[in-house]
């Protein structure tokens, strides 16, 4: 345990961020969910009546942020925030952990489609309570997914374990944060976020909560399978350099191989046999043009991502800011 829980408040501030994408269908119904779970959470005094839900809107081309907007102005419980433009998943989480991390002893990051179990906050406020100051949320089982999704989620993890990142099976981005947390995780500049892979890298003690995932009641999932792949290569590259150790070791086969066969080609030639080598030059090309040509893309991967983390642009810009009965229009880059 750390030196200060003793110290910790056994009724801390909980922020819940929520990151929204043209979520207008199941918002609002969610939205009175996540409500009546504080509410509750509050009377049994397990946090603070300063906690608040944050709804972050990235960027939705439907009425996402007008819904967000008008629960805001109705509840002072409700505080949300709106991108310029959709960023994309993680960097809404980021967006929304920053903005609490000044207000909040304590943070829990869930979707909007309530499809994680709500109920589980007890158990993340639980563990905070005794010392964690990262709890992570981990599915017991994939039956509510699709076969293709079952076992490319399956695949995804044991190809990142395979690589040497340090990823949760089956935790997506339902965890729990302190305030200790959010501070370090601050430090971090990067611009290509995978947060599944960066929090446990920070080291602190933590612990994992289990819960089953629910039917999604309302609306259509936005994790195409595009976004799941862009995600998957921005896991791997931004957490490790192996796929670029596993050229190198290609690399030093294939010359290998290409010594060999050099030295039995001229063998060959002084032996004074005559065989036909249009296979085996179509072969070798083949080979050595479809290795060359892959190892570009992996290269190019990495000299992408370091081309993005040298022009260090912002993560994501605000345009909106809504506060109790403020707003702020002006736009900010963080």
């Amino acid at each position: 345990m750390y030196d200060d829980v003793s110290c910790r408040d056994k009724s801390g501030i909980l922020y819940l961020v929520v990151p929204c994408y043209n979520e207008e269908d199941a918002l609002s119904d969610s939205a009175q969910k996540m409500k009546d779970k504080i509410q509750r959470l509050i009377a049994g005094g397990n946090i603070s009546s300063k906690s608040k839900i944050m709804l972050v809107n990235d960027g939705s081309k439907d009425n996402t942020w007008k819904i967000i907007h008008s629960l805001c102005k109705e509840d002072t419980i409700y505080c949300g925030l709106s991108f310029s433009r959709n960023y994309g998943h993680q960097s809404a989480i980021l967006a929304g952990m920053m903005a609490a991390r000044n207000y909040a002893d304590m943070i829990v990051t869930i979707d909007a489609d309530l499809q994680q179990d709500i109920e589980a906050l007890d158990r993340f406020i639980k563990c905070y309570n005794e010392g964690c100051e990262i709890v992570y949320g981990v599915r017991n089982d994939r039956d509510t997914d699709g076969f293709f999704k079952k076992a490319s989620a399956t695949l995804f993890y044991k190809f990142m374990k395979l690589l040497g990142c340090h990823v949760l099976a089956n935790h997506a981005d339902y965890r729990l944060l302190s305030k200790k947390a959010l501070d370090a995780l601050a430090e971090y500049k990067e611009v290509n976020l995978f947060l599944r892979g960066l929090i446990p890298t920070m080291g602190f003690q933590s612990d994992v909560v289990y819960f089953d995932v629910k039917e999604r009641e309302l609306g259509k999932s936005k994790y195409t399978l595009k976004k799941m792949m862009t995600l998957a290569v921005d896991g791997v590259t931004s957490m490790s350099t192996r796929p670029i150790q596993i050229i190198t070791l290609l690399g030093f086969l294939v010359s290998l191989f290409s010594a060999i066969m050099i030295i039995y080609c001229i063998w060959d030639w002084f032996s004074g046999h005559n065989v036909p080598g249009y296979t085996t030059t179509m072969v070798v090309s083949l080979l050595m043009g479809g290795l060359t040509i892959f190892s570009l893309g992996i290269v190019g991967e990495y000299v992408g991502k370091i081309y993005l983390e040298a022009k260090a642009r912002p993560r994501y810009i605000i345009e909106s800011f809504v506060w109790k009965e403020s707003e702020i229009e002006n736009g900010e880059n963080v």
